[in-house]
């Protein structure tokens, strides 16, 4: 039987069960398409390396012997359309069985189920085989439950893999070093020089701009430096442990004008197209510990293990748990438009000029960047969260939508009401500064909430906090902020409020 198997862009996992033998009746088809360029605009770092990864893996397939059809994104078969690039191979090679493996994107999965329904072939859909979960699991282990909380998903995912585990309790008496976490880099710790690949992606690149296609972002060599191939990414991985790890934990929360990276991995790209796995990367980075554990804190592995196992995987369940209506979830009703300036990165406010810029040079920010700087600034100017979804969609070359929706429609942007966040993480200019070096010389005063020169982010928070009342006024979280806002003098509240208003009608001159 003549069988068609689809790999979409970020399935590109040469582990997969699939591979493991050839047969001359399977053919393997991959497609660079307009549908996956155009439904929102990307970084030109993120549909390069997207598209390098692609073929470099048909390549690999095909050394191994595979069958495989690909469509570059000017190949005049392309149609640019997902199913009817199938059904036109499917006729083509008298293929009479079809077959694809769970796409991580719901528009995806609909697409191909619909599909896949109304051929008159038989078809199959197969595991990714990539996470530590299941699509459902996690919608399975909160049911009942009032809360979904991912603390206690991560503890319960540390005890079923038996990672950081001792006799049934926590290695080091702890399950969360968080508080360890949230150290300010002050380059008293020396960064090595990032590991940085040389890919030849000028073809890649020609092939982008003579398709025409309208992206976002800066791209200055003809090299791109993420992995792009599963050799790449464990080389990535073993310089993350023998050179990055020893401090990950301590600074993963820092922020500095002189560093882009710090000590983070720059695996999340390579992990989201599936040339790495989540077991791979947490079974080495366990063993190197285990080896060199008179030199590595504890805090430094739980803190980047929770990144993985719990907040990677708790994410993607929360994702199918609520799709599709979480897309559409607006629960504090905010509606202004985001700023011109996330797209130029000019403003004078530093903190938002350097993750920005950061984001347009190099399609990257870390999860602070993103959450309490852009984000926050997004959620205290009360901007539309279809319009920060799409921003981050598009800027960061790890994003695909099952992470990148719950984390900036829900963990940023508070806009599911609490699902996963239990507040919004907003905050003033003294949590940037107590993170960061921005405001050292920024043009705003971190302590001032008024005048020409005060820090923005003073009087947005107070008039969130003012103009969110009812809906989080309850919050037993939010109680302390609110004692504190109830005391305000009502005089001063109008005035920052009045100021508040200003910068968000005004944006772009701040």
């Amino acid at each position: 039987m003549k069988t068609l198997r689809l790999i979409l862009g970020d399935q590109l996992n040469i582990k997969h069960s699939w591979f493991k033998d050839t047969n001359e009746d399977i053919v393997y088809c991959m497609f660079e398409m307009r549908q996956e360029t155009d439904y929102v605009k990307h970084h030109i770092q993120k549909v390069i390396g997207v598209f390098a990864a692609m073929r470099e893996f048909s390549e690999h397939l095909n050394a191994l012997g595979h069958n495989t059809i690909y469509y570059r994104i000017n190949d005049k078969e392309n149609t640019q359309n997902l199913v009817d690039n199938i059904s036109s191979l499917l006729k083509e090679h008298s293929i009479e069985r079809f077959e694809y493996i769970y796409p991580d994107e719901y528009r995806l999965d609909s697409q191909l189920k619909s599909f896949s329904e109304n051929l008159d072939i038989s078809t199959s859909v197969v595991s990714a085989e990539h996470f530590y979960t299941e699509r459902n699991d996690l919608k399975t282990f909160f049911k009942g439950k009032k809360q979904y909380l991912m603390e206690n998903f991560y503890r319960d995912m540390r005890k079923k893999h038996d990672i950081l585990m001792i006799g049934g309790q926590p290695e080091g008496g702890k399950w969360n070093y968080d508080k360890s976490n949230r150290n300010k880099w002050k380059g008293e710790v020396d960064i090595p020089n990032y590991k940085l690949f040389k890919n030849d992606i000028s073809e890649v690149l020609e092939d982008i701009k003579t398709a025409d296609i309208k992206t976002i972002g800066r791209f200055q060599t003809k090299t791109f430096s993420y992995p792009i191939s599963r050799p790449q990414a464990l080389e990535q991985l073993k310089y993350f442990c023998e050179a990055l790890l020893i401090h990950f934990g301590d600074y993963q929360d820092a922020m500095h004008t002189n560093e882009v990276y710090l000590f983070h991995s720059r695996l999340s790209f390579a992990m989201n197209l599936k040339l790495i796995s989540p077991k791979d990367i947490v079974t080495t980075v366990m063993n190197y510990y285990r080896k060199h554990g008179d030199d590595i804190d504890i805090s430094q592995v739980e803190g980047f293990v929770r990144q993985i196992i719990g907040w990677r995987e708790y994410m993607r369940g929360m994702y199918w748990a609520f799709m599709p209506d979480y897309k559409e979830k607006n629960a504090l009703d905010n509606h202004n438009t985001l700023a011109d300036f996330f797209w130029t990165g000019d403003t004078k406010m530093n903190c938002l000029k350097h993750a920005i810029n950061n984001s347009l040079d190099n399609g990257y920010a870390h999860h602070i960047q993103r959450l309490m700087i852009t984000g926050n600034y997004a959620l205290l100017t009360q901007t539309n969260p279809d319009e920060v979804d799409d921003w981050y969609l598009g800027i960061y070359i790890d994003a695909i939508e099952w992470v990148q929706l719950t984390n900036t429609r829900g963990m940023s942007q508070f806009a599911d009401g609490g699902l996963i966040a239990t507040k919004p993480y907003v905050s003033s200019g003294s949590y940037i500064n107590k993170m960061s070096n921005y405001c050292s010389d920024c043009h705003y005063k971190k302590n001032k909430k008024l005048g020409d020169d005060a820090c923005p982010f003073n009087s947005l928070y107070w008039n969130f906090l003012d103009d969110k009342r009812e809906q989080l006024g309850n919050n037993f979280r939010m109680g302390m902020m609110y004692s504190l806002l109830d005391k305000m003098d009502k005089q001063d509240l109008q005035q920052i409020k009045e100021k508040a208003q200003h910068i968000i009608e005004h944006q772009d001159d701040y």
